[in-house]
């Protein structure tokens, strides 16, 4: 395995990052606790979470997530064997049965990241995120941003969710902050608030694999010359990058199949992309994992990588992409292909 710090800080993660959403919906809880162990047998020290988790997100499920990883930690009693990370959801309507107004006001903060302590059967959490933000901006799937007056109800409040999060570091309850589906606009922000003298945010959490490489147009820069590390989700595409669909196919248990309104990475240029990149990784001996994780793993602004996996088998051959590498000429085929179909997946 291989080990980065959290920017700016002395918390060592490894390369790789176990993804959790499934768990609590797609995994049982002892299919879940099964990933953690394999994961640290395996080199995995850092798990992400969220209260919003298992995805789809319902009220029947609501945070069923954190509560299968705090009862793996109290099993396990190997609390301080992970990086652990969690975030607090951000407004919306998938989120109403969570809370409806004022996501990041501080009560929310504070009441939010005590409950998933609670869940997680610990008092402090590595790293604490945003989900998403409060104000009305392009993200999950939405490729351009348009200007809306419904965004006038929105008050800018980064100063008072920064003093408060920073309370929370001198309180012992977080190490380090994050960002997650957040804009250029939005980090810089919160980093010049920081300037000021109050705690600054260490990473952003956005989607990046070969279908969509929309953090390379503005964020990256900002984050590389900033000093902020990218934990990169969905690097398989929600398996859409593993092959798996290929030609039509709808294997039985999987993403889409059970939840076939996750429609972001089905377009039709996606589904042409796919083909060609499997076709590279197949003229070179590599699974289409092998070369869609590889490639977010040679990002010298990616942190972390979070995979996900059902069942240990592909958790085996995600975590193992880590001693791939990609030789100039497949790094050169595939920017043929994303020139033909440029992140056909926003």
């Amino acid at each position: 395995m291989i080990y980065t710090n959290l920017p700016n800080t002395d918390i060592s993660v490894s390369k790789i990052c176990l993804g959790t959403m499934t768990f609590g919906k797609q995994n049982s809880e002892i299919e879940s606790h099964s990933q953690i162990d394999f994961s640290l047998e395996k080199g995995v020290n850092f798990l992400d979470t969220a209260e919003l988790y298992p995805v789809p997100a319902d009220h029947s499920t609501y945070a069923d997530t954190e509560r299968i990883i705090g009862s793996w930690i109290k099993k396990s009693g190997k609390r301080e064997k992970i990086v652990l990370a969690s975030k607090i959801v951000g407004p919306g309507s998938y989120t109403a049965h969570i809370r409806k107004k004022n996501h990041f006001s501080p009560n929310n903060l504070r009441e939010a990241l005590e409950k998933s302590l609670d869940r997680l059967k610990t008092d402090y959490l590595d790293l604490y995120q945003l989900h998403w933000p409060e104000r009305q901006t392009n993200n999950f799937g939405i490729r351009g941003y348009k200007f809306s007056p419904s965004e006038d109800s929105w008050t800018d409040n980064f100063e008072e969710i920064l003093m408060t999060l920073d309370d929370l570091i001198k309180e012992g309850k977080i190490r380090s902050i994050g960002l997650s589906n957040e804009n250029p606009w939005g980090i810089m922000r919160f980093l010049n608030l920081a300037k000021k003298g109050l705690s600054k945010i260490t990473t952003v959490q956005n989607p990046y694999n070969l279908l969509n490489r929309l953090f390379e147009i503005g964020s990256a820069e900002l984050c590389m010359r900033e000093g902020v590390g990218l934990l990169a989700y969905s690097p398989l595409a929600f398996g859409r990058l593993t092959g798996k669909y290929r030609k039509g196919q709808m294997p039985e248990k999987s993403r889409f199949k059970l939840f076939p309104n996750l429609a972001r990475f089905s377009g039709e240029n996606s589904i042409n992309a796919t083909d060609d990149y499997y076709e590279i990784a197949n003229n070179f001996g590599l699974t289409l994992t092998e070369m869609a994780i590889s490639f977010v793993n040679s990002k010298e602004f990616v942190t972390s990588n979070i995979i996900g996996a059902t069942n240990l088998n592909q958790l085996d051959e995600n975590i193992n992409s880590i001693n791939k590498s990609l030789s100039p000429e497949i790094l050169s085929l595939i920017e043929k292909v994303h020139s033909k179909y440029p992140d056909p997946a926003p």
